[in-house]
């Protein structure tokens, strides 16, 4: 029966094979591919005497427009906003063509700017920030570090193509930096690989009352870059500041974005534009057809509607019998495929592909093929890695539109022995999630999922900012007063979760993502949890997270998990719940208010017969931050058992 099957499908196949051979020879012969014409230059020219009402331009991170001054000010200079340890960007909303991709050939490129700084009254003693960078990036969602790093990078940007000329006014000797008032040229790094004392021209970096004039001008043909600094409404220096050789051409795609990028460290200062000039020139190159081949296709055009030598087309009959035969082969197929399926119990396999999907709106989960995930992550490439634990491995895939997202692939131990009914269980859990997690800005929402007795993978938003433990375990340092808000964030999002009764089943720094304004957002969710003991063991979770964010100790590994949570017990048994918090963050931060939280995410670890206090719900958390509630008394003596049941290092 199936050696019948196949030969049929063969025929009909090699049928319908040879009309589509016939139509596309007959196509080549009046269609020629053009030849290469003649290049032409490809030019974009942006001008702003002011922002007022500006909609081309994008804002990241902690920056803003005045209303009222009509300038791009980086950070927020409102009263409300803590100036201290901000980063922001400001770019054209528009890509440019930047790069020829033929010869490889960067465009070439002059723009000038008006800034100014300004030191706030509540900056710390030592006058300056951190300073501003005109960049060139691949994208307009990222937005880096604050401090040293000018927003330009962080820890999550890895082979981040970036060109930034830095107007910088602070020394930092970890980056290189030759003084307080410096030019650097920059190349996919927060490091200068050039820099030029600003001091030495008229317009010291220093000036609060001055406001400076930048003029950058790139030669792409020669490699040449100039940099001049001098005085708003003077001419342009005689000489450069900084001069330099320099192939950018490793560090374009054929379109990029422009624009500002800034950042404050302990001493905060308004960065502010005033107005932009950009303008660029790229070579690119016009198709132009021959003259023979224009004759030949009019030629096309007019044998098209007269009446001779006309090809016949193929019968209505034809067609029909060739469609008929089609249907007739699909649907035996499907019911022997049926009857094997069900003699033998395995999953019903089709001979022929899935018919494309019925479209569904971009905001809302849909189902994905495994080629599509396994084509978006590059062959689920070690490079394309985000994360890992025993559960499965979190890639960074890109979608046919060009479209981020984190695919999470479960490890195939997880799913090996479930039964039909904790399939069952799994994919309710999947609908419940993708039903309520669109309602709250701090969960990542489930954009879909791929699932079969094979593999299991959930989609979600990408978030080019990273997870959490990149940001508290890098080079850097995550200031108190946004570790405080992080934690503020994640409490409110696991409150509203059990408000639904969900869980997250997963918690831990590496499933905590920052978004472009460096808000904390909950992804990576369990899915082999029970409703009512999950939701102790998320507080729990967030305990322990609370621990690893002030202390800024590793807690995903068993064995280290007693040792941070004894020592932090060890700590509060002598009163020196100070020595918990991290070394780095000391310089500048509220003592008070983070032994607080400490005492918070020591009450979250307790079992439930614990002295009679118990783990507090996710609500009661919410209040203890926030400073409604009282926090429970803790024991004077560390419990004799801190770890739930199952407690595997990773979830609960």
């Amino acid at each position: 029966m199936e050696s019948h099957l196949c030969y049929l499908w063969l025929l009909i196949s090699s049928f319908t094979y040879f009309c589509l051979l016939n139509k596309l020879l007959a196509h080549s012969l009046f269609h020629v591919h053009h030849h290469p014409g003649i290049r032409t230059n490809v030019t974009k020219h942006l001008f702003f005497s002011n922002f007022t009402s500006n909609y081309e331009i994008k804002l990241l991170g902690n920056a803003s427009i005045s209303q009222d001054k009509g300038f791009i000010q980086i950070p927020d200079p409102s009263p409300a906003v803590d100036h201290a340890y901000q980063a922001g960007r400001a770019i054209n909303s528009s890509p440019i063509r930047l790069l020829d991709p033929l010869t490889a050939t960067p465009a070439s490129f002059q723009t000038t700017f008006s800034f100014q700084f300004t030191t706030t009254n509540n900056s710390f003693s030592g006058s300056g920030g951190n300073g501003l960078a005109f960049v060139i990036v691949p994208d307009e969602f990222t937005v880096g570090r604050a401090g040293p790093w000018l927003g330009i990078v962080n820890d999550a940007c890895e082979h981040y193509k970036v060109f930034a000329v830095e107007f910088d006014n602070s020394y930092d000797p970890n980056f290189g930096d030759p003084n307080d008032d410096h030019v650097g040229i920059n190349l996919g790094t927060a490091v200068s690989f050039k820099t030029s004392d600003s001091s030495e021209s008229n317009a010291s970096l220093h000036h609060d009352d001055v406001v400076h004039r930048a003029w950058i001008r790139y030669d792409g043909h020669r490699n040449w870059i100039e940099i001049y600094l001098g005085v708003d409404g003077d001419t342009v220096p005689s000489q450069p500041l900084l001069s330099s050789s320099l192939n950018l051409s490793p560090l374009l795609n054929e379109y990029m974005f422009v624009g500002f990028s800034a950042s404050t460290g302990d001493s905060s200062q308004i960065h502010s534009i005033l107005s932009w000039e950009f303008f660029s020139t790229s070579q690119a190159m016009l198709n132009e057809p021959p003259s023979h081949i224009c004759r030949q296709n009019i030629a096309h055009q007019v044998s098209k509607y007269s009446m001779t030598n006309q090809i016949s087309r193929p019968s209505s009959f034809l067609i029909f019998l060739c469609l008929f035969g089609l249907f007739v082969v699909t649907f035996l197929n499907l019911y022997c495929n049926s009857n094997r399926s069900s003699g033998s119990g395995s999953t019903l396999a089709f001979v022929f592909p899935d018919g494309k999907q019925r479209p569904v709106p971009p905001s809302k989960p849909r189902r994905f093929e495994i080629l599509e995930l396994y084509r978006a992550t590059k062959r689920f490439s070690k490079m394309e890695v985000l994360a890992s634990d025993t559960r499965g491995v979190l890639y960074r895939g890109t979608l046919p539109n060009g479209c981020y997202v984190a695919v999470k692939r479960f490890s195939s131990n997880e799913f090996l022995h479930l039964s039909r009914l904790d399939w069952t269980r799994v994919l309710k859990r999947i609908s419940s999630i993708t039903t309520n997690v669109p309602c709250h800005p701090n969960l990542a929402p489930i954009r879909g999922w791929c699932c079969d007795n094979r593999e299991t993978i959930i989609v979600y938003d990408y978030y080019q900012n990273g997870s959490l433990d990149r940001w508290l375990f890098g080079v850097g340092v995550l200031p108190w007063s946004r570790r405080f808000e992080l934690i503020k964030d994640v409490a409110e999002s696991l409150s509203f979760l059990h408000s639904k009764e969900l869980t997250h089943g997963n918690l831990k720094s590496s499933s905590v993502f920052l978004d472009v304004n460096c808000k904390a957002v909950l992804g990576d969710y369990g899915f082999f949890m029970g409703s009512v003991s999950s939701k102790k063991a998320d507080v729990f979770g967030f305990g322990m997270l609370v621990l690893e964010i002030v202390s800024g100790k590793r807690t995903e590994l068993e064995e280290e998990i007693t040792d941070v949570l004894g020592f932090a017990w060890a700590m509060h048994e002598k009163g020196e719940m100070v020595n918990v918090i991290n070394e780095r963050m000391k310089s500048n931060m509220n003592f008070e208010q983070a032994i607080r939280v400490l005492e918070i995410g020591l009450v979250c670890t307790l079992c439930e017969g614990n002295i009679g206090i118990g783990r507090p719900s996710m609500e009661e958390v919410g209040h203890f931050l926030n400073m409604k509630k009282q926090i429970p008394k803790l024991p004077s003596r560390r419990p004799a058992e801190l770890l739930p049941e199952n407690y595997d290092g990773f979830s609960v």
